[in-house]
C-alpha cells in the first residue's frame, strides 16, 4: 500500500467521502498542462494493472499497467507523442486538510481528437524493456542484472544493492550463456524475478520495484465497503516448485516436507541452468520458502475503493459470504476515476492438483489432449431449462484452449419457444347496407325502394403479437459489442441459430464462450437439451474442470421506505456450478443497520 496517513485511512473507509482527482501532461518537449476534476469527461477515466493472468498466481510477471481517460480540452493531439500523463488523487481527512496521493506516471500511447473531447490512452514505463537484449554470456548478481536493464532502458531502479542482496538469492551469482531465449529486457527481468521470488512493476514514482507475496494484511475490507463480490471455496497454497533443466530435460522437483499443496512451475529459467546441483536446489529451495507464506482465498469484487491500495496488498474481508479471517491478495485491480474499485485475487484450488501432473500448470492437463494438424471440436448442451425475460439469461457455456495462435468458429442453436405478449387491434370495418324503404308508386301503394347506405363500424380484436429475442456474446468476461444478433417471432417454437469467428486465439490460455439471451414484448423458455453448440478450430482442447469458484447475483425491487423515500430492495441468489448431480442450498440473513442513499439513512433489514 501506498504510504498514507492514519487519517487517510480512516477516511476512505467511512461512509461518505469527499474526494477529487487532478492530473498534469508534460509534453516531449517540455509544456505543461494542468487539468482537474471538471475537464474530465465523467465515467471515462481508470487506471487498471495486474501482476497474474487470470487463472493462477505467477512469479516473475513483468505487465505493464494501463490508463484511459477523455478530458474536454483543446491540446493538439500531435503534440503528446512521448507525453506523460500523471495523475492524483486527493480526499478530504477529518480535520478537513486533503491528501494527495500520486496515482501514476503513464506514457501516452494513443490520443484521439473528437468534436469537443481529447481522448488519451497510455502505459507505464514496463512498455520501456521491451527492447532487444545482447548481453550474452553475461555474469553478475540479481542487483547486476536489473541496474543493467535500467540504465539501458532509461528506468529508474527503486531498490539499492544491499537492499536486493539482503533478498532470497539476492547475493548469489547468476549466469546468462548464449544458449538462451531471452529475447528482450523484459525477459531478464522475468527470468531474475523469479530467482527474486516476486514480480516487477512500475511504482507511483515511475521506477521498477520488486515485490513479493505477504501474509501480513494492510487493512480489512467490510460487508458495508462491498457493492459486489464473488468468494472462492478453498485457499490457494504452494508447496513445491518444478524447474527444468535444459542440460538433462528433467523436471527437478522441490517440495516441503508436507506436500499437499500446488506446485508453481517456473519452466525454463536461463538463470537457473548452470552450477553445481546443490546451488540449484538452494536457489528453488529459498523461492519455495518465499512461496509458502501464500494462503490466499480468490476473490473478484466491486468496492467502494482505496486509491492507495497496491498490486501484492493482502486483504482481510469479513462480513456476508467471505470466511473470517481469511486472507486475500490483491492481483489485478482497475481504479475508475469517480466510479467503483475493481479488486480480484486469482488462484487455483490444491484439492484439484491431484489430477495432473504436480510439475504441470492448470492448462498442462488440456494441452497434452492435443495432437498437432488435428481438429478439435467441443461440444455444450444445456442441462437445465432456462426461463427468458427481460434480463440476459446465460444458455451457452464453452470452455476451451489452444496450444497456439490461431481462430476457431462458434456454432450454435437453440430451440425457444416464445410466447408473445397479445396486442389489441382496433380497425373500421367498411361495408354497403341495403334498406328498402316503403314509398313506391306500385297500385297498392305499399312498394318499397332498396336503398344503399355506406356503413362503418369500428370493430376490436385480440391478436398474437410479435417477441424480439436479443442475442450477446461474451468471451473471457467481456461482452462482444461489434455483433448483436435479433430474431422477431411471433407466439411457437422457434430454431435460433447462431454463429461467431473467434480471431487471435491467445496460445495456453483457458478461454470461456458464452452467449446470453433476453426477450423483449414477451418470454421464452428452452427446454432440457434445447441447446446445442460447438467451438471448433486446430491445436485445441477440452476445458478444465469446475474450479470451485462461486458466484453470486443480486436482483433489485423497488420499496418504501417511511416518510415515502423511494429505496431499492436486495435480494440475494447463490449460482453455483458443480461437477456433481446432487441439489444444494444456500441461505443467507443481513442483521444490523445499513446505510442507503445518498443520504447514508440507517435503516433496519
Amino acid at each position: 500500500m501506498y504510504p498514507v496517513s492514519l487519517a487517510f485511512l480512516q477516511a476512505v473507509q467511512e461512509n461518505t467521502r469527499r474526494y477529487f482527482w487532478t492530473g498534469r501532461i508534460t509534453t516531449a518537449a517540455g509544456a505543461v498542462y494542468e487539468f482537474g476534476q471538471g475537464d474530465m469527461v465523467k465515467g471515462s477515466g481508470y487506471i487498471s494493472a495486474q501482476c497474474c493472468d487470470s487463472t493462477e498466481l505467477t512469479l516473475g510477471s513483468v505487465y505493464a499497467a494501463e490508463m484511459g481517460i477523455t478530458l474536454f480540452s483543446r491540446i493538439d493531439r500531435y503534440t503528446l507523442e512521448g507525453a506523460l500523463v500523471e495523475l492524483f488523487y486527493s480526499l478530504r481527512l477529518p480535520d478537513g486538510a486533503y491528501e494527495k496521493i500520486p496515482m501514476g506516471i503513464f506514457e501516452v500511447s494513443e490520443a484521439n481528437r473528437t468534436a469537443h473531447c481529447l481522448e488519451i490512452k497510455g502505459f507505464d514505463f514496463m512498455l520501456r524493456f521491451d527492447r532487444s537484449f545482447n548481453g550474452f554470456e553475461t555474469v553478475g548478481t540479481a542487483y547486476d542484472f536489473l541496474a543493467l536493464c535500467c540504465k539501458a532502458c532509461h528506468v529508474e531502479l527503486a531498490h539499492t544493492r544491499a537492499e536486493i542482496e539482503g533478498m532470497a538469492n539476492g547475493s548469489e551469482l547468476l549466469s546468462i550463456y548464449t544458449e538462451n531465449d531471452i529475447e528482450s529486457y523484459r525477459d531478464v527481468l522475468c527470468f531474475t524475478a523469479q530467482v527474486l521470488g516476486g514480480f516487477f512493476v512500475i511504482n507511483r514514482d515511475g521506477r521498477l520495484e520488486l515485490r513479493k507475496y505477504g501474509a501480513v494484511p494492510v487493512m480489512e475490507v467490510r460487508q458495508r465497503h462491498r457493492f459486489t463480490s464473488s468468494f472462492s471455496d478453498f485457499i490457494t497454497r504452494y508447496t513445491a516448485v518444478s524447474s527444468t533443466n535444459l542440460r538433462t530435460q528433467m523436471a527437478e522437483y522441490y517440495a516441503l516436507d508436507v506436500d499437499d499443496g500446488l506446485t508453481m512451475n517456473l519452466g525454463v529459467n536461463p538463470l537457473l541452468q548452470f552450477g553445481l546441483d546443490e546451488t540449484r536446489e538452494m536457489l528453488c529451495r529459498n523461492i519455495l520458502k518465499d512461496l509458502s507464506v501464500i494462503r490466499y482465498v480468490p476473490f473478484d469484487s466491486d468496492t467502494i475503493g482505496n486509491p492507495a491500495l497496491d498490486l501484492g496488498d493482502v486483504l482481510l474481508f469479513s462480513g456476508g459470504q467471505a470466511g473470517e479471517g481469511q486472507m486475500a491478495c490483491v492481483t489485478a485491480f482497475t481504479c475508475r476515476i469517480g466510479g467503483k474499485h475493481s479488486l480480484k485475487c486469482v488462484g487455483k484450488n490444491p484439492r484439484l492438483a491431484g489430477a495432473k501432473s504436480k510439475s504441470d500448470k492448470n492448462i498442462s492437463g488440456l494441452l497434452n489432449q492435443i495432437e498437432a494438424g488435428k481438429l478439435g471440436i467441443h461440444t455444450f448442451t444445456n442441462a437445465s431449462a432456462y426461463r427468458i425475460g427481460e434480463q440476459n439469461v446465460r444458455v451457452i457455456s464453452i470452455e476451451f484452449a489452444s496450444r497456439e495462435e490461431n481462430h476457431v468458429q462458434f456454432f450454435g442453436q437453440v430451440v425457444v419457444d416464445a410466447e408473445a405478449v397479445p396486442e389489441e387491434c382496433v380497425a373500421n370495418a367498411k361495408g354497403v347496407v341495403v334498406v328498402p324503404v316503403p314509398g313506391g308508386s306500385g297500385d297498392t301503394g305499399d312498394s318499397t325502394v332498396d336503398v344503399s347506405v355506406d356503413v362503418y363500424l369500428p370493430v376490436k380484436w385480440v391478436a398474437d403479437g410479435r417477441v424480439r429475442c436479443y442475442v450477446t456474446f461474451e468471451l473471457n468476461g467481456e461482452e462482444i459489442l461489434l455483433h448483436y444478433p435479433v430474431e422477431t417471432w411471433c407466439s411457437g417454437k422457434h430454431i435460433l441459430s447462431l454463429y461467431y469467428p473467434i480471431e487471435r486465439l491467445v496460445p495456453n490460455v483457458t478461454n470461456t464462450f458464452n452467449v446470453y439471451l433476453r426477450m423483449e414484448n414477451g418470454t421464452g423458455a428452452v427446454e432440457v437439451g434445447g441447446c446445442i453448440a460447438s467451438i471448433s478450430g486446430q491445436a485445441m482442447a477440452a476445458a478444465a474442470a469446475w474450479d470451485g469458484k462461486i458466484n453470486i447475483e443480486e436482483t433489485v425491487s423497488g420499496f418504501l421506505i417511511d416518510g415515502g423515500l423511494k429505496m431499492l430492495a436486495f435480494g440475494a441468489e447463490l449460482h453455483s456450478e458443480t461437477m456433481e448431480l446432487v441439489v444444494r442450498s444456500y441461505g443467507d440473513s443481513v442483521s444490523g443497520r445499513t446505510g442507503i442513499g445518498a443520504f447514508s439513512r440507517p435503516v433496519e433489514l
